[in-house]
């Protein structure tokens, strides 16, 4: 979005109206159509092709070394159309190259014009055939938006409190405020999608890092600066290692409610970000088997034939969580044991699951690959590599080391073999403890302490995996 201040020069620049700051340039590799929203016309007024001129903190940017990298760095620029993610979508990556550094920048950006909302993500590569230098300051945004005077709506995460979910409105000021995730957890003490809510324009920022993700707002002259990045990251590369940063979104609007912002975000992402092969964004299921059960298939089969057919027409799915396997005191000292506890579920887990599906039932089963209880049967395979189990002193439960390739295969075939072998329709995944330790321990003992390296390729796998 223009701001009303910009000036436009003769050779077609667009220069922003701090332009005391040091600028940079940028070529225009996509445009939406512009059109009416909330009743008002949106005209483009750039295009294709057009060179723009933005302040230095634009964007995103990082150092190596400890010096800051600038466009002017990069002599090489390519854009290519990407694979289609998203529906109703378009995906560029802009590719940028350092010979000097022999480093690649690619940055995945998809635009969704109907939506207005571009969303992003950062790779770094090191092309060389020696380690790169050191890599921080790491951020996926790093931006000022001209808002003007702007406040702030976000909601608390969930800790099991009274004031989980609870939406908190703040004046921005020049005072900042930072927001992040608690050792490792991402949701723990804050949602990670922010409101800001503008005299000249208002914007939902979103932040996509299963992780130490760390953001922060303020708003000096009428300005809103917003940073987003891996809290910790502070590694040089291996030759062809890459390293990627949190996905941001940024869904513009105007709107004289605050909320109808959420509500605009919220319908991007039914629209947009869902894959076109999901047709169904919320299920209902019953629990017929809690993490202290001892019921059997048989009881189980008798607990279904006990329900009124109108429970079955409104229910998606019965779940199983944990302890469907076999542990020795409790569910928790099970877990790294994937295989069905044959002494309760002598036809396995499929008999259920057949039966459920005459009934018009799926079957969602609980699953935690991640955590590994030592004598289970992932604790005695990781054993056996290198690297594959991350454990910290202190802590009963080792963590599955998904920053591993091998091991993330491992992790991936036999899960979907489980699946497949149990008749799941709908693939629960939990995760009970801190993470971020074990990434920290990781980073010292596997990948010659370097800060971050763990989480980033850890969370990273992650996301392929699912």
């Amino acid at each position: 979005m223009k701001n009303e201040k910009e000036e436009k020069t003769k050779s077609g620049f667009i220069l922003p109206s701090a332009s005391q700051e040091k600028q940079q340039m940028a070529k225009i590799v996509a445009v939406g159509p512009g059109g009416i929203v909330d009743g008002k016309e949106i005209t483009m007024q750039v295009k294709v092709g057009d060179v723009v001129l933005y302040a230095k903190y634009a964007g995103s940017d990082f150092k190596v070394d400890g010096k800051e990298f600038s466009i002017a760095d990069w002599k090489n620029i390519e854009v290519e159309a990407a694979e289609k993610k998203y529906q109703n979508g378009e995906t560029k990556n802009i590719i940028f190259t350092n010979e000097s550094n022999k480093l690649q920048v690619v940055l995945e950006a998809t635009l969704f014009p109907q939506n207005a909302t571009c969303q992003w993500t950062v790779y770094i590569k090191n092309t060389g055939t020696e380690n790169s230098g050191v890599i921080s300051d790491f951020y996926a945004l790093n931006s000022a938006f001209n808002t003007g005077k702007a406040e702030l709506y976000y909601s608390m995460g969930s800790n099991t409190a009274a004031s989980d979910f609870s939406l908190i409105k703040k004046n921005l000021s020049a005072k900042t405020i930072d927001f992040g995730g608690v050792d490792g957890k991402p949701t723990e003490n804050y949602l990670p999608y922010f409101n800001i809510f503008g005299e000249e324009y208002s914007m939902v920022v979103g932040i996509g890092w299963t992780g130490q993700w760390a953001s922060s707002f303020s708003n000096k002259n009428d300005e809103t600066n917003i940073t987003v990045k891996q809290e910790n990251f502070n590694a040089y590369l291996l030759p062809g290692e890459e390293v990627r940063s949190p996905l941001v979104s940024v869904s513009f609007y105007e709107t004289d409610n605050a909320l109808k912002g959420f509500n605009m975000f919220r319908s991007w992402v039914m629209d947009c970000v869902y894959p076109e092969n999901v047709t169904q964004s919320s299920y209902t299921v019953m629990e017929v088997a809690g993490p202290t059960s001892t019921r059997t298939s048989d009881e189980i089969i008798e607990v279904l034939n006990g329900l009124d057919k109108e429970v079955f027409e409104h229910t998606d799915a019965f779940w199983m969580d944990a302890g469907w396997y076999s542990y020795n005191e409790g569910w928790y000292d099970g877990v790294g044991n994937w295989t069905v506890d044959k002494n309760r579920y002598d036809n396995g887990i499929i008999e259920l699951s057949d039966y459920a599906k005459n009934k018009g039932l799926g079957h969602t089963l609980w699953y935690e690959p991640e955590r590994v209880f030592p004598g289970t049967e992932f604790y005695n395979k990781g054993m056996e590599n290198t690297e594959w189990l991350i454990s910290v002193d202190g802590e009963d439960n080792l963590m599955w080391n998904l920053a591993d390739e091998e091991a993330v295969k491992y992790y991936a075939d036999y899960i979907l073999a489980s699946l497949k072998e149990n008749g799941v329709t709908i693939y629960r995944q939990d995760f009970n403890f801190a993470p971020l330790k074990y990434w920290q321990k990781a980073d010292k003992e596997f990948y010659d302490g370097r800060t971050g390296i763990c989480e980033n390729h850890y969370v990273t796998n992650e996301y392929k995996y699912l």
